[in-house]
């Protein structure tokens, strides 16, 4: 049986681990992997087509553009009530996610130091890269709940391993075991959460199409739709750092290698958000309805509660990953919105924060090699000495702000006005309006936040005491390059995938029947 090209897509990063177990070099051929991963997923994109998605299902197509079956070609079957399959598929949604999973595994992979370098088992390092990038493609990729599930699991172990064995700082055991913990659990209130939804619609299999039409005909009360989805919200929100259960992320982001911290903050903290807009509200409408007073107030405790305690940060690294948590708050605001805009602004925010943060840990990590600490104290006009890394960084820095000719500005006005496109002057304000308006000052304090870094590691006079070092070098620039030029061209033309995103959705609402 000839694989097809998402099967290739998914499997590839696996084969390439299991070849450098077995004696293949770890970078080469992390590198030759990741860069047919991206050609695969680019060449998939383009002969999409997003009209054959049928409605709430996924497209599955061929390299060439041949439609396939309507849910993907069933890879392994394994009867049982419900029935478990592996098969992976494509909607609009989908596609982006793999090509942000595909653009960040190479920019990781060829950011990541040379064998020599690598104190350890080089062999494991690029193995438990590969496993992370291959992990996020087969959930974002799968059809199947079941594998949905499993591969981002297997995504979250060598994660843990990473950070343990080769992360930076004393305290990177114990921020292994603490994300471990904090993940774990999530996980289990998830897979609960998860359960009870097939149970209680009754499927017969864990096809998600299939259960979404299964949840629509089992017509369940909003009472039992709103205690599914709360274990749901917490599994994922955990996953994603949603406020209270956010204080895994900052230390897992400034301790972890940083090729896991590109891989982790930039892709795989999607999944919770994919679940959510995937699985969450799809199948239980009028649950996520009834908690969504209870979303609002957490995202704003993103936002704003989180945004402060980032402004407070006195290292580079802690300070990115408070604001990779706080950006969160944005793409929980257009889910919480219900309605198309918000929707898609969250998908496409997803795709500009996955792109701009694995930029940012991307340089962060690059400094942190040359100067061997991020404290804003120790640093200062560096610009002087490393002018490329400086002009870079800012436009880093204001690709994370919002500012607009990024994807992340085009994404944040669609999730802001997706806040008052329900306003009536009859009505007055609700509480979703009153979210946005807080939200609205997020983006003066990610200005404040991210301009004061800047400030403090690049502009001013030179510190003193630091170590004289090189510019970046081309095998760091240019994975920069590939992240900074698809956020300006995504940002100048957000079509490019707004185009995929909006008609997925739709199917998505109709299916459900939002």
């Amino acid at each position: 049986m000839t694989p097809t090209i998402l099967e290739i897509i998914v499997l590839l990063p696996l084969v390439a681990a299991l070849a450098i177990a077995i004696g293949a070099p770890a970078r080469i051929t992390s590198l030759i992997a990741s860069f047919l991963v991206l050609g695969a997923s680019l060449g998939t994109a383009l002969n999409f087509d997003r009209n054959a998605e049928g409605v709430g299902n996924f497209a599955f197509q061929y390299f060439a553009g041949e439609q396939g079956g309507g849910h993907g070609r069933t890879i392994l079957d394994i009867a049982g009530f419900p029935d478990i399959s592996l098969a992976f598929g494509l909607d609009g949604i989908s596609v982006v996610l793999m090509l942000l999973t595909a653009i960040v595994l190479l920019a990781a992979i060829w950011m990541s130091p040379r064998e020599d370098k690598i104190e350890g088992s080089s062999k494991l390092y690029y193995i438990c890269s590969l496993l992370i990038g291959g992990g996020a493609m087969g959930a974002f990729l799968s059809t199947d709940l079941f594998f949905l599930y499993a591969f981002h699991e297997l995504a979250l172990i060598p994660t843990f391993l990473m950070i343990g064995l080769f992360g930076n700082g004393a305290d990177r055991v114990r921020t292994a075991w603490k994300t471990t913990i904090y993940l774990g659990v999530g996980s289990i209130i998830l897979l609960v959460g998860l359960i009870a939804a097939v149970v209680n619609i009754g499927a017969e299999s864990f096809d998600i199409p299939s259960l979404i039409a299964a949840a629509k005909d089992a017509n369940l009360s909003g009472t039992v739709q709103m205690w599914i989805y709360l274990p749901l919200l917490i599994g994922f929100g955990i996953l994603v750092s949603l406020f209270p259960f956010h204080s895994w992320a900052p230390d897992a982001y400034a301790d972890a290698p940083t090729p896991v911290a590109m891989l982790h903050a930039g892709v795989l903290k999607k999944f919770g958000l994919y679940g959510l807009i995937r699985i969450g509200a799809p199948l239980f409408p009028e649950g996520a309805e009834s908690l969504s007073h209870i979303l609002l107030l957490l995202l704003a405790c993103n936002i704003i509660v989180l945004g402060l305690v980032t402004i407070a940060q006195k290292r580079l690294d802690k300070m990115l990953g408070y604001s990779s948590v706080m950006h969160m708050g944005y793409v929980f605001l257009g889910i919480a919105s219900g309605t198309h805009i918000g929707l898609v602004g969250a998908v496409v925010l997803m795709f500009a924060h996955g792109l701009s943060v694995a930029l940012l840990f991307g340089l962060c990590g690059s400094l942190r090699e040359r100067y061997g600490s991020l404290e804003f104290d120790k640093l200062g006009g560096v610009a002087k000495v490393i002018p490329e890394a400086g002009l870079l960084f800012g436009f880093a820095a204001f690709a994370s702000i919002g500012l607009p000719g990024f994807t992340n500005f085009a994404a944040e006005v669609m999730v802001f006005f997706s806040g008052f496109q329900a306003y009536s002057a009859e009505t007055g304000f609700t509480p979703l309006q009153w979210t946005t308006v807080f939200a609205l000052w997020g983006v003066v304090i990610s200005a404040v936040y991210m301009l004061r870094a800047y400030r403090n590691v690049f502009k001013g006079d030179l510190a003193e005491g630091l170590p004289a070092v090189s510019d970046l070098r081309w095998n760091e620039k240019l994975p920069i390059f590939l992240l900074l030029g698809t956020l300006l061209v995504t940002g100048f033309i957000p079509e490019i995938l707004i185009k995929y995103v909006r008609p997925a959705l739709e199917g998505l609402m109709i299916a459900s029947g939002q």
